[in-house]
């Protein structure tokens, strides 16, 4: 039996050529305004203007309140901190960072899929960036960074889910807590995730969260080398022992290692 297979329309195939080109323009374009973007933030020249968007993670009504309550005020601390981080590294800009926020959005970004290939990784990259375009609710300055931080009821969400920040787009989904009590560990979490839309990479170990030596030490040299005092903030926790860590209570027992540095720009690479 032969079987005989019609030819391809050449018009169909010219389609698919043209489908591509355009998706790699897009993608060249994005990746243009990315690579600006970062260069322009991770300068230090001038302040950076980031955006906070409280969203209630769920149906409590203690969640609504919560991020009801929200304002500038809130968040004081995290700007504080980078503007004494930044002093460490002979950067002299008056304000880093300033941040504002929103008015909460009853929308719920897209979230990440979970495993992923990379090409799905891409994809709700671009679908998060533009969800978040559409969803730039607040006046003053544009912002160059965007979080949207979700709030959950720590009686119905004893543990979060885990935040993300990409520094393609400078946008962040963090997921924090609906408590007074948790405001300062938030804090850490936010100012982590805040940094990756700046361009730092994560100095911890994926499986057992403990932080990477040296580069997710605070103090790498310290003898005896552990147990640490500090946390390196994209090392996220303070190492113990080899295989034990803590999350810090607050921002001051954080500090900005010089991996993480040189990374977004605070010092230079000779």
């Amino acid at each position: 039996m032969r079987y005989y297979f019609a030819p391809v329309a050449p018009h169909r195939i010219m389609f698919k050529k043209l489908r591509i080109l355009i998706l790699l323009f897009i993608l060249a374009t994005v990746g243009l305004g990315a690579w600006r973007a970062n260069a322009r933030i991770t300068a230090w020249d001038n302040t950076v203007h980031v955006a906070i968007y409280p969203i209630a993670g769920d149906n409590s009504p203690a969640s609504a309140r919560f991020v009801a309550e929200l304002n500038n005020e809130s968040f004081a601390e995290i700007g504080e901190w980078l503007q004494g981080e930044s002093n460490k590294y002979g950067k002299t800009v008056l304000q880093p960072v300033a941040i504002r926020v929103a008015p909460p959005l009853l929308e719920k970004p897209p979230m990440p899929p979970p495993s992923a290939s990379a090409l799905d990784a891409i994809l709700w990259s671009l679908k998060l960036r533009w969800w978040a375009s559409r969803h730039d609710t607040i006046a003053g300055p544009r912002p160059a960074v965007r979080l949207f931080v979700l709030f959950h009821d720590p009686d119905l969400t004893p543990a979060v889910p885990h935040s993300v920040g990409l520094d393609k787009g400078q946008v962040g989904i963090v997921h924090a807590y609906a408590s007074r009590l948790q405001r300062r560990q938030n804090a850490v979490v936010i100012a982590h995730e805040m940094l990756h839309t700046f361009g730092a990479s994560d100095k911890y170990d994926l499986g057992t969260l403990q932080p990477l030596y040296p580069q997710g030490y605070a103090e790498p040299q310290r003898q005896p080398r552990l147990p640490q005092v500090l946390a390196e903030i994209m090392g996220g926790r303070i190492a113990i022992d080899e295989h034990a860590a803590e999350m810090p209570e607050r921002l001051q027992e954080t500090v900005i290692g010089t991996e993480t540095a040189r990374e977004i720009g605070l010092l230079k690479t000779r």
